[in-house]
């Protein structure tokens, strides 16, 4: 008797169905809060290996340490001024992607 294989999905299926279509809110509002964890955690260790505690940064750039706490827990949004000053500070270079509707702009 032949077994019946199970039925696949990639993720991006798995996403639109249990978070909802590409252009949804649910499925904007998830995407938002991924590429903050992301950023978030690329924060913390771009400053780990610097050798920094957040208050230092926080110092070089000149928020509070609680602000650099909530920038690498992705508990805030923060500014692209905010963020540029953030990576400038750590000596990371930083590169943005923006897409517009079928055009592809990269900014350096």
């Amino acid at each position: 008797m032949a077994t019946k294989e199970p039925k696949t999905y990639t993720f991006t299926e798995m996403k639109d169905r249990y978070i909802g279509k590409v252009g949804t809110k649910e499925r904007d509002e998830y995407e938002y809060e991924l590429k903050m964890e992301v950023l978030g955690r690329m924060i913390k260790a771009a400053r780990q290996e610097r050798h920094l505690t957040q208050e230092e940064l926080g110092r070089l750039i000149g928020v509070q340490k609680a602000q650099i706490s909530k920038l690498e827990n992705s508990a805030n949004s923060a500014s692209i001024d905010t963020i540029i000053k953030v990576f400038k500070a750590l000596k990371a270079e930083i590169n943005f992607n923006v897409r517009l509707e079928n055009n592809f702009v990269k900014l350096t």
